[in-house]
């Protein structure tokens, strides 16, 4: 069962729970179906950090695999300068190419980099956001149990 799911269960539970006499903002709650609730969800949040954990390891691996990339570009932008310098005959135009051809590595490693930063800052993002709504989804099953009193 999904988080989620347990906390849409817990919200169940409070609507169908009698009021206290008396006392309409309290509510009698069947204690030991809660607790199974609650253990459901400590149960349930190892695996949705390990997915946050194992989104974070790709995230980290994408921009290594960015960066290998763009270095394996830039050196071979430079080795093929250097080869094409070393000819006497096409100093100037070598020089010019090779200027280029760095350019272009330089913006193509640039732009590669960025790609991945955002891609996963997307995640993360999209990640915090789930967790911050599930927070808040606790917070307010807690507020409704405990009759919004901390």
């Amino acid at each position: 069962m999904s988080i989620d799911e347990i906390l849409e269960e817990m919200d169940e539970l409070l609507d169908k729970s009698g009021s206290v006499p008396f006392m309409a903002h309290k509510k009698i709650i069947d204690g030991e179906r809660l607790r199974e609730l609650i253990n459901d969800v400590r149960l349930n949040m190892p695996h949705e950090l390990k997915e946050a954990k194992k989104i974070e390891f790709d995230c980290q691996r994408i921009l290594n695999e960015a960066k290998i990339n763009a270095e394996a570009i830039i050196r071979k932008a430079e080795e093929r300068a250097a080869q094409i310098v070393s000819k006497e005959a096409i100093v100037v135009e070598a020089k010019k190419k090779a200027i280029d051809m760095l350019t272009k590595a330089q913006a193509a490693s640039k732009n590669l980099q960025q790609n991945a930063a955002a891609s996963v800052n997307k995640i993360l993002s999209e990640t915090e956001s789930y967790y911050t709504k599930n927070l808040q989804q606790l917070k307010a099953v807690k507020a409704k149990i405990t009759g919004g009193s901390n």
